[in-house]
């Protein structure tokens, strides 16, 4: 049986959904089997940052509303081993009415992938109960600035409040340089602020942009980030690995 990881945000523009590519990516290459779902209903970007948008034929809504089977909804992406995707519909909806057959699929997809990434919308409106609600594990994005932590605090207090057991923390355009000056929050001070433990960080990294823009995950790229991304899917992957 898989797992489902949710990713979430206090506010959008933190990184949230380059970083669930890019982990999803490095999961594959690990051997494991991923999906990756975009339940940002209206505004999706995972095919964009994926560079699929152009292999779209159904979506998530079109599975929920059974207007299509799993594989035809399922993208795979052939530049990687065992790495599928299934994008949002455009339409603005109202999700509660379908959390129920959102959970049937998520126990089907569990028992064909090992890991589930879940790309939730930023924010605590509907779209957040809906993507945490079938949910095993949580992964909290946020930048070292002000207002994404304290955005990122109000999320940590409402996934306290769910069947979630296990909240780790992801800090997004962290600046080591700036830290030692103390021009920035360090990921000790965000940690202790939050008593969650922090899974690791992400420096900024032009070659992001770069990577956005063309459609093709940085792991597959020489940029400060990508061993970042490569540290931080093998420790969700829980392999036998040295993080150090």
């Amino acid at each position: 049986m898989g797992e489902t990881i949710v990713f979430t945000s206090g506010k959008g523009g933190v990184g949230k959904t380059t970083t669930i590519a890019n982990i999803g990516a490095g999961l594959s290459q690990l051997d494991k089997k991923v999906v990756m779902l975009d339940t940002d209903m209206g505004l999706r970007n995972l095919d964009v940052v994926m560079g699929l948008e152009d292999k779209i034929n159904y979506n998530l809504l079109d599975l929920l509303e059974n207007k299509c089977r799993l594989n035809q909804a399922l993208i795979r992406d052939k530049r990687f081993p065992n790495l599928y995707m299934i994008p949002a519909s455009l339409k603005m909806i109202p999700l509660k009415q379908y959390e129920r057959a959102f959970s049937i699929l998520m126990e089907q997809l569990k028992k064909e992938f090992d890991y589930c990434l879940i790309d939730c919308p930023a924010g605590i409106e509907q779209g957040f109960q809906f993507a945490t609600s079938v949910a095993d594990r949580a992964i909290l994005l946020t930048t070292p600035h002000i207002s994404a932590v304290k955005d990122a605090s109000r999320v940590l207090h409402l996934l306290n409040g769910t069947k979630i057991t296990k909240v780790e923390l992801i800090i997004n355009e962290y600046d080591e340089r700036l830290v030692r000056k103390k021009y920035m929050l360090s990921k000790e001070d965000i940690s202790e602020l939050f008593d969650i433990p922090v899974l690791g960080t992400i420096p900024h990294d032009e070659k992001i942009i770069v990577s956005q823009n063309k459609g093709i995950p940085v792991v597959t790229m020489r940029s400060k980030a990508t061993q970042k991304f490569i540290c931080l899917s093998k420790q969700i992957g829980v392999c036998a690995y040295d993080f150090s």
